[in-house]
């Protein structure tokens, strides 16, 4: 029998074609990478958030190696702030930038592949800058949200465009700047503009189409909804109970947006967001729990249904917006999740029904609340450091000022922390500062800010506002802290070589000893680093990345802490470090480096 043997073209094309099918990306591929670390193929290293790596090739023990490997710039004429946290699939690095802009690189060398840049319309309106956090992968696409409400698809190999699908109107304030996250292999997005009256809402589309498959408002007292192939939408019950916690119709513009994204536990089949504030911030206008507001949300990814809420601020007076990430970890036989909430407290909840098991302050100042009551869940109220009703004051237009800490930027904001299984450790970015903030009267007007409050961003210490500071979700103790001037707005990544890094606005990189907070490498990007670091392998090497570029809600409504680092210049760059060949076993260096402060806490 003779073999015909094949043309090589057609062996090649179909190598080609094998290759592709077998790299196509699948929830239980984004769930192994978290497992291995090999690849980045979601925001937070994995569902769960915990933006934990198994790698260990960089430990310690030679982690004072690392060198730069390749720096790529985003060019463009703007760069304001970049909040990207880079995906790593199939030997390509992809990575958002400001401005709604998405390129594709190839990870070992830098070269740049493709980039797609949305084209912008006037009048868009995002609160906080003009960043993006990053992309979701699946199948054979890169998906990213757009500053004007819209989501898009890409095609990972050329950057054509797929599909694209408009989530809101951004004349009324709706915009989008969080990571899609994929679950169940639906795409679960939420949305931004709480300043501006939204309502705000988790959508789960088919990521391969962008078409909705269920909608679940935030705001209690909507409609949640689910829609078949040809887009026909059904009733699939209201959130909450209509007027419950709302008063009058202040609930149709109520805000909550779900503007961070969320986080998705497989052996609960539960997604978890975040909720920002209540609108208007003028809480007299409101009075109630106003729900579903500054909670963490846990959703049924199979129905779109709610399946139990935490509010962490009920009737919120402060813009302590819920949103922070919500990160599930295993403790004592339970599948628990840990929050680190703008408000200044730190929560642990049973990530099956929402149960609180502890609370506790992670900044050294809180003055809205004395405490959680941990039987009733519910904060214990200072009544005398709420905003007063400002038709109560002398010309009825402006209420009394009070001091209140932390400041509405919150003890963490969007900077992701993370969970170290290993040290059983939170790394939480945290901020020491306060702020003056009085009310106003207000009124909704369709994309108009809708904030009734008037505010300034005060300092609370000469030597530092930023504290990285590694907690203990069972006591409550901050096992180390290392101290930074600026406040610290980038994430965090940790890894099983002991090691945890993050940025600061200075423009370092850094990495610690995950266990006692010794800074044991740093290095100077040349701008500002708001955006959380990765790892991967590749060729056999761990690579180690971040985008650097200073900006952010702290330059745009940081009021004295704005002045204070008005010195701190903008960027667009990503860099990635590695330890050149035959020098990964080489030893640390014994001594922390002199220009950091590391302080066990008690």
């Amino acid at each position: 029998m003779r073999l015909k043997l094949l043309p090589l073209s057609i062996i090649l094309g179909l190598g080609s074609f094998a290759a592709s099918a077998q790299t196509a990306v699948t929830d239980k591929m984004i769930e192994d990478s978290a497992k291995t670390g090999n690849q980045v193929l979601s925001w937070g290293l994995g569902t769960q958030g915990q933006r934990y790596s198994a790698l260990r090739q960089v430990s310690t023990a030679n982690v004072n190696k690392l060198v730069p490997a390749w720096a790529f710039s985003f060019g463009g004429e703007k760069q304001r702030g970049q909040e990207s946290q880079p995906l790593i699939h199939n030997g390509k690095m992809f990575v958002t930038a400001s401005y709604s802009r998405i390129f594709a690189l190839d990870a070992a060398t830098g070269k740049k592949l493709w980039k797609y840049e949305h084209r912008l319309p006037e009048g868009i309106m995002p609160c906080c800058d003009v960043v993006n956090r990053g992309a979701a992968l699946f199948d054979n696409l890169v998906i990213f949200a757009t500053l004007d409400a819209q989501l898009v698809a890409l095609d990972q190999a050329t950057g054509d465009v797929v599909w694209k699908e408009k989530i809101d109107d951004y004349a009324a304030g709706y915009s989008a700047t969080a990571a899609p996250l994929i679950a169940q292999g639906l795409l679960l997005t939420g949305v931004s503009g709480g300043e501006f009256g939204v309502v705000g809402r988790v959508e789960a589309r088919d990521p391969k189409t962008g078409k909705l498959v269920w909608s679940r408002p935030t705001v209690e007292g909507h409609m949640g909804y689910t829609y078949d192939k040809d887009g026909n939408k059904k009733e699939n019950g209201v959130s909450g109970t209509t007027n419950k916690s709302w008063p009058g119709d202040l609930w149709k513009t109520g805000g909550a947006a779900t503007w961070l994204g969320g986080t998705y536990d497989a052996k609960t089949g539960m997604a978890y967001f975040g909720t920002g504030q209540p609108a208007p911030w003028n809480s007299h206008l409101r009075q109630g729990d106003n729900l579903f507001s500054c909670s963490t949300v846990a959703i049924d990814v199979k129905t779109g249904q709610i399946k139990w809420s935490y509010q962490s601020t009920p009737n919120d007076s402060w813009d302590f917006d819920g949103v922070n990430e919500f990160i599930t970890f295993d403790q004592d036989g339970k599948r628990l999740g840990g929050k680190a909430d703008r408000n200044g407290f730190f929560y642990v909840l049973d990530a099956t029904n929402g149960k609180l098991e502890n609370a506790f302050p992670f900044v050294k100042k809180v003055t809205w609340a004395a405490g959680i009551d941990l039987k009733t869940g519910r904060p214990n109220f200072v009544p005398e450091n709420r905003p007063t009703d400002p038709t109560t004051g002398a010309d009825g237009k402006k209420g009394n000022s009070v001091f209140a800490a932390p400041s509405f930027l919150g003890g963490k904001n969007q900077m992701p922390m993370a969970y170290s299984p290993d040290t059983k450790l939170f790394y939480v970015p945290s901020n020491e500062w306060g702020m003056e903030i009085w009310n106003e009267p207000v009124t909704y007007k369709k994309g108009a800010a809708y904030l009734g409050a008037g505010f300034t961003i005060k300092t609370l210490n000469d030597d530092y506002i930023g504290a990285m500071r590694a907690i203990d979700p069972k006591t409550g103790k901050i096992v180390w802290e290392v101290k930074n001037g600026a406040p610290l707005w980038g994430g965090v990544l940790t890894t099983a070589g002991n090691l945890v890094f993050w940025g600061t606005p200075e423009g370092l990189l850094k990495a610690a000893d995950a266990k006692t907070g010794k800074v044991m490498w740093e290095f100077q990007t040349g701008s500002g680093v708001v955006a959380p670091p990765v790892t991967w392998m590749q060729n056999g090497e761990q690579y180690v990345s971040v985008v650097s570029g200073w900006g952010g809600a702290v330059p745009l409504w940081g009021g004295d802490v704005a002045k204070k680092v008005n010195f701190l210049e903008q960027g667009g760059m990503v860099w990635v470090f590695k330890i050149p060949k035959g020098a990964t076993q080489t030893a640390a260096a014994d001594a922390p480096l002199k220009t950091t402060k590391v302080a066990a806490v008690n």
